[in-house]
């Protein structure tokens, strides 16, 4: 099955001008044209698609990807590059998880502080407590 751009941009809730600019930058570099010169993309550019955004919402920067989709088109004599470079995202992504995990235990013990602090003033003030 093939896609135009409008329906891969309702599919993907990426904009029309974003999946040109990927394509521009050489991120989808299989993205077909009809006799016409429209856009039509497959059900592969459609997969190649969800790992760019997998790896752009997970930090890795537009050059990286760039970097990651030459290998790809290399063949299978990058395939261990390739790996090594995904590993090395994934240990990245994972420290930022970490970190991220350390920051949303301060913000709830900040919530379990205030809540309590709260519920004392209105014990004092003899206010009733607030649903």
């Amino acid at each position: 099955m093939e896609y135009s751009i409008k329906q891969v941009s309702d599919k993907t809730e990426l904009k029309a001008y974003v999946l040109r600019y990927y394509e521009k930058e050489g991120l989808l570099p299989f993205v077909k044209r009809s006799k016409s010169g429209t856009r039509r993309y497959s059900e592969d550019d459609l997969e190649w698609l969800g790992l760019i955004c997998c790896l752009k919402n997970t930090g890795m920067s537009i050059k990286q990807i760039k970097d990651f989709v030459a290998l790809c088109i290399q063949g299978n004599d990058t395939l261990k590059l390739r790996c090594e470079m995904l590993v090395q995202h994934k240990q990245s992504v994972e420290i930022q998880i970490e970190e991220m995990q350390k920051h949303l235990e301060k913000v709830s013990c900040k919530i379990d502080h205030f809540t309590a602090q709260f519920e004392k003033y209105n014990l004092e003030s003899g206010k009733l407590p607030s649903s």
